[in-house]
């Protein structure tokens, strides 16, 4: 079983990758409170929203192209256009580090080709749902491939 000390490395290693990923991600996308976090920290897409029309919903849609689960978005509500970053303990650097290449990379196609960032996912079997519909008529039905 593990003792207090392997979960305390565990929460420790959860806090280390957070600011890692907020150190690097502060370059490329407005971090509204900068100060040392713990395992989360909010990031607020509201620059890109307002001169791209690109929205913090956008990047997530676009990160599931790149085969990364998105982070929570529009939580919490008093930052604009936020994406909550929350990595777990057990990433490796080089998962780390894909997810800020990603997020460069859609913030670089973002200023080439607005329009497609606004339309991702493209790769996923499902393409982007409206989200209103979505959550006031859910379909919640499985069929089985046959």
């Amino acid at each position: 079983s593990m003792g207090g000390d392997g979960l305390e490395r565990v929460s420790e290693d959860a806090v280390l990758n957070a600011n890692y990923l907020r150190k690097r991600l502060s370059a490329l996308i407005e971090l509204p409170y900068d100060r040392l976090c713990k395992h989360e920290f909010v990031l607020s897409a509201k620059a890109l929203k307002d001169t791209l029309g690109v929205s913090a919903m956008d990047i997530a849609k676009n990160l599931l192209d790149y085969g990364i689960h998105p982070p929570t978005v529009y939580f919490p509500l008093i930052v604009s256009e936020a994406l909550m970053v929350e990595p777990t303990e057990t990433e490796a650097l080089e998962i780390l580090d894909s997810f800020v290449d990603a997020i460069e990379d859609i913030i670089r196609r973002a200023k080439e080709d607005p329009e497609g960032v606004k339309s991702a996912p493209h790769t996923t079997p499902v393409k982007r749902v409206d989200e209103v519909v979505a959550a006031r008529h859910p379909l919640l039905r499985w069929y089985p491939e046959t």
